[in-house]
């Protein structure tokens, strides 16, 4: 969907405000040349509480996350800015309840056991901006858990996979095997949802 703007992407400083290896893999992907830098936001500043919805919540913490690099890195008015900044989001939502990244393995396999045998949404917030232009927006895809006995969520937990992403599991790893199905697009699920993403970039563009 990029190639009619892609010898313009790269020419151009394009920072991606995530140290997450999945949407880093997501981009490389595309064929993207990009930078890495992390946000120093604190997400803990925001209480999911507070959103009327889990998707206003991740919408809102990818915005901080980007405004915080915008401005470390210079304005648009900086000939070294960067020309496009991509941040993210993702949580987990079960029932209206957020889950975020568990701190540890028994908070992990408390997540697990809440998600086993039932489905959850994945909602993931992206902020876009590219020189004077800001663009919000998220997407949102309904998983489907398998029943796992707590062996077989503790025997996961030891892989060491859980303890990085929201609720607790990643799709695109042995994570996957638990999952029955999902509805609507895997990259949401892993971080960066591609269709819209590519959208969004591809109208910045060419508006």
């Amino acid at each position: 969907m990029l190639q009619p703007i892609k010898q313009i992407l790269d020419s151009q400083r394009i920072v991606l405000a995530s140290t997450s290896p999945r949407r880093k893999e997501i981009l490389s992907n595309l064929g993207l040349k990009f930078e890495v830098c992390p946000s120093l936001y604190d997400e803990k500043n925001l209480d999911p509480s507070n959103y009327p919805s889990p998707s206003a919540f991740v919408v809102d913490t990818a915005f901080h996350k980007v405004e915080e690099v915008a401005r470390r890195l210079g304005n648009s008015n900086n000939s070294s800015a960067p020309d496009l900044i991509i941040g993210a989001d993702t949580v987990v939502s079960l029932e209206g309840i957020i889950f975020g990244k568990p701190d540890n393995e028994d908070t992990a396999f408390k997540m697990l056991k809440q998600l086993s045998g039932r489905h959850h949404e994945v909602y993931t917030g992206v902020t876009l901006v590219y020189k004077q232009k800001t663009v919000k927006f998220f997407d949102s895809t309904k998983v489907y858990f398998s029943s796992m006995s707590d062996e077989t969520i503790q025997k996961y937990i030891e892989t060491g996979e859980p303890l990085d992403k929201a609720g607790g599991y990643g799709i695109q790893g042995p994570g996957g095997s638990l999952i029955e199905k999902i509805d609507g697009d895997f990259y949401t699920v892993m971080g960066l949802p591609l269709h819209k993403l590519c959208r969004h970039i591809l109208e910045l563009y060419n508006s």
